[in-house]
């Protein structure tokens, strides 16, 4: 099968997973392409611009889903939820589990580079796909579509039990005389108006955990639970 064929299974088979065919093709075709292709093949631009709305829209859709899931969580604790949920390494497992990787539009140098399977690619092919949902039928049929796809990461931040993933791991180090945690910036990358940056926390005596986040508190936030869940650490 060649490479065409094959993008293109992986494009319907996305759609499938979806539970939409888009009513304008192009849109979802701006969303998988990535910035490599640059602006001039076949006049396609790349899915920068969508992520830019993309994460507005996703932003909106959980917060609008956690007031509904917890009416009377205060402000606090659901901005936390939403930090997590919203995060790059989030979005990224969501567009894995829905095939996004195949499925993108990219220079064949980067392919072999294994962008593909990259997690601030995936979380801005993801962001790119929202905004191409919301352009294609509004928001009310893309906050449903939203809710579905995040209806695991809902579910395992809920079972975590874990409201302020960075506290926690303080106190944890703590308890088990191991310092605090260093968290340090270990990449940035994408626009200046949507970056995306990974960070690294260190806990003495353990590996470290990284994440991406649309922020670096959102990132901070993000490697904290991963280091978390890791560890096995006990809910609060």
């Amino acid at each position: 099968m060649s490479g065409a064929n094959a993008r293109a299974q992986a494009v319907d088979a996305l759609q499938k997973r979806l539970g939409h065919q888009f009513v304008d093709p192009a849109l979802l075709e701006r969303a998988l392409t990535h910035a490599s292709v640059g602006q001039t093949i076949d006049r396609v631009r790349h899915n920068e611009r969508l992520e830019f709305l993309g994460d507005r829209v996703l932003g909106l859709c959980i917060a609008e889903a956690l007031l509904d899931r917890y009416p009377a969580a205060p402000e606090g604790e659901l901005a936390k939820r939403l930090n997590a949920l919203v995060s790059g390494l989030t979005c990224a497992g969501v567009a894995r589990a829905l095939g996004v990787g195949p499925a993108l539009r990219m220079a064949g140098g980067e392919t072999r580079s294994g962008l593909r399977d990259n997690d601030t690619v995936l979380g801005d092919a993801c962001e790119g796909l929202i905004a191409a949902l919301y352009l294609d039928i509004g928001l009310e049929r893309t906050a449903a579509i939203v809710r579905g796809l995040w209806a695991e990461p809902m579910a395992q931040l809920e079972k975590a039990g874990v409201l302020n993933p960075k506290s926690q791991l303080q106190e944890w180090a703590a308890a088990k005389k191991r310092g605090v945690p260093v968290y340090r910036v270990v990449g940035r990358q994408g626009p200046d108006h949507s970056p995306q940056f990974t960070v690294e926390v260190e806990v003495a005596g353990l590996a470290s955990a990284s994440a991406v986040g649309g922020s670096r508190q959102a990132a901070e936030t993000a490697a904290a639970l991963v280091l978390l869940t890791r560890e096995g650490v006990p809910n609060d």
